[in-house]
């Protein structure tokens, strides 16, 4: 299909002025982060003498090193076992005849119209009968069940469309199940792994509602979750709290800047595939 001068500009505009809708806000942070603590900032307005000391003022009222300790606690308890979990679901459903595999795929796809603020409540209590409100495990196991409906389905989008010559190959050759699983389907399902990887972090790092409704302590939430407090604390100081959010929100940034080219290499495999 050709595409006409008038179209490709028009896809280019529209492409242009996304892109300031989307980082314009973030300039606004960081300029309203470099006035004078106390102040009232309008606007893009650039200040006269900016203060970069007041990133080092937020980390430190914000106890930011105790948030991110705190952060990569929860990131590490629900990162690799939500990863394990679903790749070895999804294989079962995507890629093994399994008997009732579709009836099982049903309900995790039903799984994912579950919205946070519909179990919240029931969640609460639930945990609190465990004995786990205030502790990160009140972050780290709910995660690890709200996350694996799309884990789920993400990782049978992948196996699903593997061809059943290269399991047939590998029978031949008397490997296993459990062989055929980590020596052969794995290796190959390393984008859709870490594609998924990269996606869970930023959940698990942003989270906010389940670390300020499970636990009370500040210290053992996710960065997000901390921005209530902080913010309850320095909501009249604008430039403070803006220089705090920014903080928050850079690990992230960081993130996925550095793997945007595989989370985007396998989204493109993943459409070649379908």
């Amino acid at each position: 299909m050709i595409v006409g001068k008038r179209e490709a500009w028009t896809g280019r505009v529209f492409l242009v002025l996304l892109m300031a809708f989307t980082i314009v806000p973030f300039i606004s942070l960081f300029v309203t982060a470099l006035h004078p603590s106390g102040s009232y900032p309008s606007g893009l307005e650039w200040p006269s003498e900016p203060r970069w000391g007041n990133f080092a003022d937020a980390f430190r009222a914000a106890h930011m090193g105790d948030l991110l300790w705190s952060s990569t606690l929860i990131v590490l308890g629900v990162v690799p076992v939500s990863l394990v979990l679903a790749t070895m679901a999804g294989f079962a459903l995507g890629h093994l005849r399994m008997a009732g595999r579709h009836l099982v795929f049903l309900m995790f796809v039903l799984g994912l119209t579950l919205p946070f603020e519909g179990i919240i409540t029931p969640l609460y209590y639930l945990v609190r009968d465990m004995g786990l409100l205030n502790t990160r495990w009140a972050i780290i196991l709910p995660l690890i069940g709200l996350f694996m409906p799309f884990a789920v389905y993400w990782m049978r989008a992948h196996f699903i469309n593997l061809p059943d010559d290269l399991s047939e190959a590998a029978q031949l050759d008397g490997a296993n199940v459990w062989q055929l699983f980590w020596r052969v389907h794995v290796p190959l399902a390393a984008p859709a792994i870490s594609s998924l990887a990269i996606l869970l972090f930023l959940w698990t790092w942003n989270q906010f509602l389940l670390a300020i409704v499970l636990v009370d302590d500040p210290a053992k939430r996710t960065m997000a979750g901390a921005l209530g407090a902080f913010q309850g604390q320095w909501g009249t100081d604008i430039p403070l709290l803006c220089a705090g959010s920014l903080l928050i929100l850079a690990p992230t940034l960081i993130v996925f800047l550095i793997f945007q080219r595989r989370f985007v290499s396998a989204l493109l495999q993943g459409s070649v595939k379908g």
